[in-house]
């Protein structure tokens, strides 16, 4: 089963080594890996260029932001499933691709997903939040439920029949995929019980109140676009189901 990962980066010079290592040291060797650059001027090409044929394909060329981005990846994609690792972020460990492989073959799924971890922009031994996604049951998305992002894994069939990400959303278009691949057009998920992907703190929806009022507001209108019915308390328990990420420790410690 060949895997496209797929980077997105503008000016990441500081830690695209460290994403682009976590891939380069899996377990799993049926890896095409694509990084997409909004035409960095900050050395991020010449450190990308310098894994030569390593990186299976590599543009850099302005985009309309970091979706748009992901769109130009997940169109280059050859393989038959599709994970996104942003520039600033890492795998947990060597093995998650190789355990995301036997779940997708163990369970016949169109996804996979598992769980993540946010910790400190410098020190990534200060865990900040941890994502536990757990178990998905129909209609979870009504109850305030979804995956993180960067953890899913899906077949790249769903992207071609359900189409990429919304580029007139903004802090919100994963939301939306997500709910478009899951709640309305119920795509096969399993769950992978462990941390898969490491984030530095400082993600578009979360850094700012305002920010994530306005994910609120982004929120809705996902739901209204795909022509589905939410509950009225729907928007009150996806950010309050957030709120335990920030207590919650991890099972392993960060430095295993």
């Amino acid at each position: 089963m060949k895997v496209s990962i797929i980077t997105v980066v503008y000016n990441g010079a500081a830690f695209i080594r460290d994403c682009i290592e976590s891939i380069l040291n899996q377990t799993y060797s049926d890896i095409e890996y694509i990084i997409v650059d909004g035409q960095s001027t900050d050395g991020t090409v010449e450190i990308v260029q310098s894994y030569g044929t390593k990186v299976a394909r590599f543009i850099s060329e302005p985009d309309k932001g970091l979706y748009d981005a992901m769109n130009k990846g997940i169109g280059l994609a050859t393989g038959e499933v599709i994970g996104l690792l942003n520039a600033d972020d890492f795998y947990r460990h060597n093995r998650v691709i190789e355990n995301m492989v036997a779940t997708f073959k163990r369970t016949d799924s169109d996804a996979v997903y598992g769980d993540m971890l946010y910790v400190d922009r410098t020190n990534p031994k200060i865990l900040k939040r941890y994502w536990r996604s757990g178990w998905y049951g129909e209609n979870a998305f009504l109850w305030g439920w979804m995956p993180g992002h960067l953890s899913f894994f899906a077949k790249r069939w769903l992207y071609e029949q359900y189409g990429t990400f919304r580029l007139d959303m903004k802090s919100a278009a994963d939301y939306e995929l997500l709910l478009r691949f899951i709640h309305k057009n119920k795509a096969k998920l399993a769950y992978m019980d462990e941390v898969t992907i490491v984030m530095r703190a400082g993600g578009i929806s979360n850094s700012s109140l305002q920010n994530r009022l306005r994910a609120n507001r982004e929120d809705k209108l996902a739901w209204k676009l795909n022509g589905l019915t939410p509950y009225f308390f729907t928007f009150w328990l996806k950010p309050l189901r957030k709120l335990k990420q920030y207590v919650s420790k991890p099972p392993e410690a960060l430095d295993k």
